[in-house]
């Protein structure tokens, strides 16, 4: 049997479905990989299925130039963690997992336009501390969604899940910027320009791939940009956004609010963010449902079944 790396502790459908093809090592640590454990995890696994925050950057494949390592079946749809492009030049494929995250990742998104929208963290914090004095009809007003306007950043499986939700379910109309105009079953407007698209719009969500090509693209600009009374919502990479911009934007009443489940130095949150009462703040719940994280790997077991056992290539290589 081929020797299978699993990063991370995974739901047991996973493991045991591993467990079926491969002799499989279960990492029993929930921080990311270490430099020392990526480049023993290319020496001494036929294949490894890493997670976000396991940078196997171009160095670390240098370092080993005759790995045993041929796939790396990646937890996650983003894999920008992962050096493809040095991967490929090393021999080793890249897979991710598709799919299985996307209804899951628009329902934050959609938690996160609420909570903003309706002041419902900074409520909830109230009624906890003991501070609420009961209802009255100007108390936390905040802003209604239904019948407003949408601008989504990226409209790709994940960018189209969110623009359903908004447009039959909230009855909003939907803009969007993205690389090419997309064909959908709905009315929306497409934007060659971001900054005109987040003037336009009330809320803004970011739905875009992390790396290199969407690495600040969110800036002060950006936000200048917005109207004053908008809401920025993320839930794709935490770098997409400059977070000392959007803290700047926020402390001089530039946009009205933010969701966030991803954060550009994650784990680490700023504290002038978390100050902030207009600010929800989410620990990267995007696909946390144990049936989303479950067909998730077993979407990667199957990546690595395919190339390790059957000598095919992986369903959803990425190179």
């Amino acid at each position: 049997m081929k020797k299978v790396l699993i990063a991370r502790p995974l739901p047991d459908a996973v493991i045991d479905a591993a467990r079926a093809h491969f002799n499989v090592d279960v990492r029993d640590n929930t921080a990311p990989l270490n430099g020392d454990e990526m480049r023993a995890a290319l020496q001494n696994y036929d294949g490894v299925m890493p997670t976000l925050g396991d940078m196997f950057d171009a160095q670390v494949f240098a370092d080993v130039p005759d790995a045993r390592c041929t796939i790396l079946a990646n937890f996650g749809v983003g894999y920008n963690h992962i050096d493809a492009a040095a991967a490929q030049a090393a021999g080793i494929g890249v897979s991710n997992t598709p799919g299985a995250v996307t209804d899951a990742t628009a329902d934050i998104a959609m938690t996160l336009m609420l909570m903003s929208a309706r002041r419902a963290g900074e409520g909830e914090r109230m009624v906890r501390s003991g501070t609420w004095q009961g209802w009255h009809p100007t108390q936390m007003l905040g802003l209604h969604l239904s019948g407003k306007t949408v601008g989504i950043v990226g409209m790709g499986r994940i960018g189209q899940a969110i623009a359903r939700r908004c447009h039959f379910g909230f009855g909003m109309k939907v803009a969007y910027f993205s690389r090419s105009p997309k064909e959908l079953d709905f009315d929306a407007t497409a934007f060659s320009d971001l900054h005109e698209m987040v003037g336009a719009v009330d809320v803004v969500v970011l739905a875009v791939p992390g790396g290199p090509a969407t690495h600040h693209l969110i800036n002060a600009d950006v936000f200048a940009a917005m109207r004053k009374g908008g809401h920025l919502v993320n839930i794709s990479r935490g770098d997409v956004v400059d977070e000392a911009a959007l803290i700047a934007a926020l402390e001089a009443g530039q946009i009205a609010g933010a969701g966030l489940d991803v954060y550009e130095f994650e784990p680490k949150v700023p504290d002038a963010l978390i100050a902030m009462e207009n600010v929800v703040l989410l620990p990267h719940l995007g696909t946390a449902a144990l049936e989303v994280r479950t067909d998730m790997g077993l979407m990667a077991v199957a990546n690595l079944k395919a190339y390790l056992v059957d000598n095919l290539p992986a369903p959803n290589a990425v190179n």
